[in-house]
């Protein structure tokens, strides 16, 4: 399954257009109460994390595990790989491609927008999916995508680990230029997990996003450190978001 989307740019840039890989679903194994998109990291693809996730103790959730364009990343000296946006550096006053972010963040969007009207909906990531899954989260929060279009989806539960928050440095003042997105915002449960010993995402990221985060006004917001966890994930994270999206989500029968 493959989506293009196209996005137009202002002055006299053509309109790039941004190919999405396969998409991997998982089916619910009991009763289908909850639908979660979970993003993977760079270079990486959806089919992995659906076999990760295909193991958990979650049967009432459906997994949808799309696979980033491929295109050419600054960090990686223009190499092309699986990239939800485009990054050069991680720190304060690296530019953040909003073109990118929009793109994928609408794409993902898209992949909910179908679902049932009484299924909850979700998204989790990883690294530059868990940035992603963020930028989805402020998108929801301000009821509009950084290109001003609006966003539809009702995001109830957003995870994120070893990752950040892109266009943090301005979250807080969109946020409280708006009743409805501080509304939005204080309500929408966040879960953040992040290593003491990431050498590729720094622990200090994943600290500044939360702070970032709560200074913006979610309150309903979870950070979870583990201790000497490098740039992966270990089963005792995963338990964690498992406990986490079943008290979140009110899911039966997942034995948590």
């Amino acid at each position: 399954m493959s989506y293009s989307h196209h996005t137009m740019s202002s002055g006299s840039r053509a309109a790039r257009t941004f190919e999405f890989g396969r998409t991997y679903v998982v089916r619910p194994k009991g009763k289908h109460q909850a639908t979660i998109v979970w993003l993977h990291g760079l270079g990486d693809n959806g089919c992995s994390w659906s076999q990760l996730l295909e193991g958990l103790p979650l049967p009432n959730i459906k997994w949808i595990c799309p696979t980033a364009p491929t295109r050419p990343v600054a960090v990686l000296g223009g190499f092309a790989c699986t990239a939800w946006f485009d990054v050069g550096e991680l720190s304060e006053n690296s530019p953040d491609d909003w073109e990118g972010l929009d793109a994928s963040a609408a794409h993902i969007a898209n992949l909910l927008s179908t679902e049932p009207a009484d299924v909850k909906v979700g998204i989790g990531g990883f690294s530059m999916g868990a940035a992603m899954a963020l930028y989805s989260a402020t998108c929801c929060a301000l009821g509009r995508f950084g290109n001003g279009i609006p966003y539809n989806v009702n995001l109830r539960a957003v995870v994120g680990l070893s990752g950040w928050l892109p266009g943090s440095r301005i979250l807080r003042n969109k946020i409280e230029g708006s009743l409805e997105a501080a509304r939005r915002a204080a309500c929408m449960p966040v879960m953040l997990g992040h290593g003491t010993s990431d050498d590729v995402v720094p622990f200090a990221y994943g600290e500044k996003s939360a702070h970032s985060l709560s200074t913006a006004g979610f309150q309903h917001l979870t950070f979870k450190s583990f201790e000497g966890l490098g740039h992966y994930t270990v089963p005792k994270e995963m338990d964690e978001v498992c406990h986490w999206l079943t008290a979140r989500l009110g899911l039966e029968g997942s034995g948590a």
